[in-house]
């Protein structure tokens, strides 16, 4: 196992365009790691050697200092083995700093000979023990469907021999929508690997998969460059094809501040210097040559070190990094909550520290302070509640507009939806404010419960009877379903709903400013059709199909859009 080497390939979120996990990928001096691993089997020592690679991913990742999740393959037959054969991996985590749910253990094939007796226990217990878990190789390896609905897992990844035939294959398409609502019923993710392609890409974006990774974001070499918060193989040092650059606000740029740095060779004395002169540095930044960040120290932790009794002749002249940890770092571009979800997840005793922000060569670019990004994103939930509407807490029409400008500029195909109470003034004059009130209240709360349970889904009440939805492509049809098969009745006076949407993909839409003119004209016809009513049409065609509602001669029409 001396001969084997690791590569580690990027995981990347379709929502945020950040790199969500890494895997390692086992790589032999000859043949493949099923080879190896095929070996090992017909000696009887496929757990011992399966373990032993794991093991060996875990440590030649550390002095990547990840804070990402690490993906790991183990086989099935190691997933269902007693606690004892995986300690080679817990020493490895042990010496890495590791800890078990910061692990992703995906368990791949073969999966016949192994009774479900025991392989569910030992799921069971590898959940018990900390690590999450994932099932990889689906479509192309063995795996019982009655397994993959019966095991603790919370990640289930396609296997590229399937995706390889997107997007012109029928069949596979099929396949992979069937997954997508599989996944979406039972809160997995689904990943979809392999993909080389922009229109492979495109595909499994319009079919809802949120999660990807693949030779067109990041082919996984050996000879790494530091990119984002994680040391990974990417071509040219970027993260991945243009369209997944985040968009949105607030980022860490606007809460960025500049680092107090030192050479990653400084002496406690001369760290000690520099924080005794200045009052302002928080923490101080060990740098090496090319400028990337090798160690963090904060101000507070230091000083109560070095100043305690013997503090000083312990420490004065030995090097800084003794008293130093290793720094919290995220990228230039990342988001505010994301950086919040990193000091989350970071030991109890450094959720305060200075984050150090790196550009694409993994530079030190400056740094934040998490008490101001709290503080920010407060003053922005402020702003946000103070624009709420009073009868159903729902925002305004910016937070859809937000939402829509957002996903058009990261190139995230979306249906924005426009719907309303048919004939609300009648409902008004007829039972009165109260009533129609109330009903406005429970429209409301319905549109929040379905955002809230579907995710992908942003609501705004724009005012009135009148409420804006924007969501993934896939979660329009729930929404719809939902609030027209309800029986809305205001004071014992039956009430129906209008709904039109439209459909965006590709750059057919330029901006929210271009889709509220587009489906203006779209709910004015819906609202002409008999009963509650739902009426859909893209951008760039004239085309109107009426999905809920009747015609007046009684029949589900479709017809040119006027």
């Amino acid at each position: 196992m001396r001969q084997v080497r690791f590569a580690f390939q990027p995981l990347y979120s379709l929502h945020t365009g950040g790199v969500v996990a890494v895997e390692a990928l086992a790589r032999p001096a000859s043949g493949g790691v099923t080879d190896l691993l095929g070996s090992a089997l017909r000696r009887g020592r496929l757990v011992e050697v399966d373990v032993g690679l794991a093991a060996r991913a875990v440590l030649d990742e550390a002095p990547h200092a990840t804070l990402l999740p690490l993906h790991i393959n183990v086989t099935a037959l190691t997933a269902a083995a007693p606690k004892t054969a995986l300690q080679p991996l817990f020493d490895a985590l042990a010496e890495s700093g590791r800890r078990p749910r910061e692990i992703v253990l995906e368990v791949g094939p073969p999966f016949h000979g192994i009774a479900p007796g025991a392989l569910l226990p030992g799921l069971a217990r590898l959940g018990e023990l900390g690590f999450r878990l994932a099932f990889d190789g689906l479509g192309a390896g063995d795996l019982p469907l009655n397994l993959l609905a019966d095991s603790p897992v919370d990640m289930v990844k396609m296997d590229r021999t399937s995706l390889r035939r997107l997007p012109e294959d029928p069949a596979t398409v099929a396949l992979v929508e069937s997954l997508v609502h599989f996944t979406a019923r039972t809160d997995l993710r689904l990943v979809a690997t392999g993909i080389e392609t922009e229109d492979q890409l495109n595909t499994v974006r319009q079919l809802g998969i949120r999660i990807v990774q693949g030779n067109l974001f990041a082919p996984a070499r050996r000879n790494m460059v530091s990119t984002g918060t994680i040391t990974l193989a990417t071509p040219d040092a970027q993260l991945g094809p243009a369209s997944f650059t985040p968009v949105g606000n607030p980022t860490v740029k606007d809460f960025l501040r500049p680092a107090t740095t030192l050479p990653a060779g400084a002496t406690c004395e001369e760290v000690r210097a520099v924080l005794v002169d200045n009052d302002a540095p928080t923490g101080i930044v060990g740098i090496d040559d090319e400028g990337r960040p090798q160690w963090s120290i904060d101000r507070t932790r230091f000083l109560l070190a070095v100043t305690g009794r013997f503090g000083y002749a312990l420490h004065a002249n030995r090097p800084a990094e003794r008293l130093a940890d290793a720094p919290h770092v995220i990228r230039h571009g990342a988001g505010a909550l994301e950086l919040l979800d990193l000091v989350a997840d970071a030991d109890w005793d450094r959720t305060a520290d200075d984050v150090v922000v790196i550009d694409d060569l993994g530079r030190c670019h400056g740094v934040v302070l998490v008490h101001e990004v709290v503080r920010g994103m407060a003053e922005a939930k402020i702003e946000e509640a103070a624009a709420l509407n009073p009868l159903t807490r729902l925002p305004g029409s910016d937070a859809v507009a937000r939402n829509v400008d957002r996903r058009i500029a990261a190139g995230q195909p979306l249906v924005v939806g426009w719907l309303d109470v048919d004939s609300f003034k009648k409902v008004n004059d007829t039972v009165g404010f109260a009533a129609g009130d109330d009903l406005i209240r429970a429209l409301g709360r319905t549109l929040t419960d379905l955002a809230g349970a579907l995710g992908g889904v942003t609501v705004s009440h724009v005012g009135g009877d009148d409420f804006l939805i924007a969501c993934d492509i896939d979660k329009i049809t729930t929404v719809a379903d939902h609030v027209l098969d309800t029986e809305w009745i205001a004071e014992g006076m039956p009430v129906t709903i209008s709904l039109a949407t439209l459909v965006c993909a590709g750059s057919t839409v330029s901006s929210y400013r271009e889709i509220s003119r587009l489906l203006a004209p779209l709910k004015k016809y819906a609202k002409s059709i008999t009963g509650s009513s739902w009426v859909n049409s893209w951008p760039g065609t004239d085309r109107i199909e009426v999905l809920r509602g009747l015609s007046p001669d009684n029949r589900p029409e479709q017809r040119p859009a006027s």
